[in-house]
């Protein structure tokens, strides 16, 4: 039976089985990028509800994995060196779930690599930018009286999901043919800014034609479907 003592998360969250990965997240957009990836490749997984309401991410245990106090994080006890590996960071664990199972990544290297792109692309820009709109839209900015932060992340929410469009141009995912961890990444997020956020109208979403066609297809997945409640509320 796998060892992760040295964790002090699970001394908080203890693992059923701490033979099988361990995930620590909630089903947001960045949350829900872990959980759709580990119920496409049928790695068992433990999953643990963090409650960002009640500020869990900020408390020692939580921190101890992931410094940044953001979810989600995991802990594999089957790492590198038959060593437990833990990890913090979506895109980071897509990527090493990926190459661990040989999975939604593809193996030429010029196409994995652009995969990777696209990835980072969400992590710097999709992600941060849907979600400060999410904010000011629908949280506690949108009581600023002041609308000029709210509008600027209109306008460029309005561009990046035009980039995302023009991707898709003759294309069924992002990567073509291929449905990769470049899909995986966004997909939460573009579900959330037209439906939780309720920004849709804001960044026009109503013209695109590629972009809903790919989420559509993206959300008819069974593991997709699964993966965006996990874990479950309590």
């Amino acid at each position: 039976m796998a060892d992760l003592s040295a964790f002090p998360i699970t001394k908080k969250w203890p693992a059923k089985d701490p033979n099988v990965l361990q995930l620590y997240s909630a089903p947001t957009p960045n949350g829900v990028k872990v959980s759709i990836m580990l119920e496409e490749i049928g790695l068992p997984y433990e999953p643990h509800f963090i409650n960002i309401g009640e500020n869990e991410t900020w408390g020692p245990e939580f921190l101890s994995l992931n410094p940044n106090g953001k979810i989600p994080a995991i802990i594999d006890p089957n790492g590198p060196g038959d060593k437990p590996l833990g990890l913090f960071e979506s895109g980071a664990i897509l990527l090493y779930l990926a190459e661990k199972t040989g999975k939604l990544l593809p193996t030429d290297p010029a196409k994995r690599h652009e995969t990777i792109q696209w990835v980072f692309f969400q992590m710097a820009s999709l992600g941060p930018m849907f979600g400060q709109l999410g904010f000011f839209h629908k949280f506690a900015g949108k009581d600023i009286e002041d609308k000029r932060p709210r509008d600027r992340y209109v306008k460029e929410s309005h561009r990046l999901i035009r980039v995302i469009e023009s991707r898709l141009e003759g294309r069924d995912w992002i990567m073509g043919d291929e449905y990769t961890i470049a899909d995986i990444s966004m997909l939460g997020w573009v579900r959330n800014l037209i439906g939780f956020y309720g920004a849709g109208e804001l960044v026009e979403y109503g013209e695109l034609k590629r972009v809903p066609q790919w989420l559509e297809r993206g959300l008819a997945r069974p593991a997709v479907q699964r993966g965006l409640e996990i874990p479950k509320r309590p």
